[in-house]
């Protein structure tokens, strides 16, 4: 009896241990499983396309969110004069970017820091033409637009309103402008509160001037923290991609109309004229500047030789060959874009406009340096018809790479913005 009765206790310590054993299991399983899901990567936004010398950032998981709960409906009401012509290959994803464009025109605001004299290096830009106009027209536009808000509490980014630019024309030396934005940035995170929430994730600053690239290199916390907004946005001076945004140099106001739809004009398959300040423009110049199907030409063409003449060969070119010079950026892109001539991107290191958004190989060239010696067969390789629908591309974007006052929607100001909006996304409080 008593044996019976310790084989009875005998099973039921056994039955416990079992249901403890089956519950710690099934836990480990749960936990194993949520473990998982929450470190699997966030949809992307859009395809990552093969691209041979950019790198897209990586695009916050809010945006995809944001047009997932809305793309049912993106056929439903018919589409706006103004974005017809969005719904190509030439954006990476044409339905997303118009759905984040409309929350980005309804809810993004960026306030301005009220700090520094406007008269000398603040606030306001220091012209609104030549090389650096870029710079100019976003200082302006900023302050003419919907974007902008006078309530700290609102803004999702600061804007920190030092221009580089103007430094420049004052004459200031390389030094003394490092020191001038160190303390004024000193001066803002002392007097407000906003930088230190985030260390300056969430603030930006604008410069399209290279200097503006060496008067903040001294100044690390700014350059690693915040957001750059550069004409030069190079891998090899620190440009980082997921976080920086490339401003494109424009050379304002252009001297002719927009080219577009005169394919049948285009008779010279290649042209390049410029001054040989870096060593892709040595390399094409003295590979090519004697052929008769590349119309290379070492040193800028002088005015005496004809009003305009510069200009008027993008009218009737096929292909303009745009090399780094100083800086891996060059006003030339945007003019070639501009005249209707597809532009050939020579370069290493050049992180494009807008290339999280546009599809540049839709519309340009995109070459690395060592293909300069092979340059003319590449370019002959192209069919006419592919030709044409470069050039139909092209025309479709010109908007986005013209400045204006105040500024019209999808033009270079917005999609700057557009950048900027999609960047706060992944900024943590």
């Amino acid at each position: 009896m008593i044996a019976g009765k310790q084989q009875s206790q005998h099973s039921q310590l056994f039955s416990l241990k079992g249901a403890i054993l089956t519950l710690s299991i099934f836990t480990l399983i749960s936990f194993s499983y949520l473990s998982f899901k929450s470190l699997r990567p966030p949809l992307p936004l859009s395809p990552t396309t093969p691209h041979r010398i950019t790198l897209f950032p990586t695009v916050p998981s809010h945006a995809h969110i944001v047009a997932n709960e809305k793309e049912i409906n993106v056929d439903e009401g018919g589409e706006d004069d103004d974005v017809g012509d969005l719904f190509t290959d030439v954006y990476h994803s044409p339905k997303l970017f118009k759905l984040n464009f409309e929350e980005m025109e309804r809810e993004f605001k960026i306030y301005i820091y009220p700090d520094g004299d406007p008269k000398t290096f603040y606030q306001t830009p220091r012209k609104l033409t030549g090389k650096y106009a870029s710079e100019g027209y976003f200082f302006q536009n900023i302050r003419e637009s919907r974007f902008l808000t006078d309530d700290p509490d609102q803004a999702h980014l600061f804007f920190i309103p030092i221009s580089c630019h103007k430094m420049r024309g004052k004459g200031t030396s390389y030094e003394n402008m490092t020191t001038i934005v160190q303390n004024y940035l000193h001066s803002l995170i002392t007097k407000y509160p906003y930088w230190n929430r985030t260390l300056g994730a969430d603030h930006f600053f604008v410069t399209c001037h290279d200097v503006g690239v060496r008067a903040t290199e001294g100044v690390p916390f700014l350059v690693k923290n915040a957001i750059r907004v550069v004409c030069s946005p190079s891998y090899d001076v620190g440009f980082i991609p997921h976080k920086d945004v490339a401003l494109p140099q424009v050379l304002q106001p252009f001297a002719l109309p927009a080219g577009g739809d005169d394919v049948e004009n285009r008779t010279t398959l290649g042209f390049w004229a410029g001054h040989r300040n870096s060593k892709i423009r040595v390399i094409l110049a003295r590979v090519w500047e004697n052929d008769t199907e590349l119309d290379i030409s070492n040193n800028r063409i002088s005015r005496a030789t004809g009003h305009l003449v510069y200009q008027k060969r993008f009218y009737r070119t096929k292909f303009c060959i745009c090399p780094g010079g100083s800086q891996v950026n060059s006003a030339r892109i945007t003019d070639s874009i501009h005249y209707g001539c597809v532009p050939v991107i020579l370069s290493n290191y050049y992180d494009l406009p807008f290339n999280d958004i546009l599809n540049w190989q839709k519309f340009a060239v995109v070459l690395r340096e060592n293909d300069v010696y092979n340059l003319k067969q590449i370019l002959k390789n192209i069919s006419q018809e592919e030709f044409v629908t470069l050039h139909k591309n092209l025309v479709m974007v010109q908007k986005h790479f013209q400045w204006n006052s105040p500024p019209i929607r999808y033009d270079a100001f917005h999609m700057v913005i557009y950048d900027l909006w999609l960047r706060h996304h992944v900024i943590k409080y």
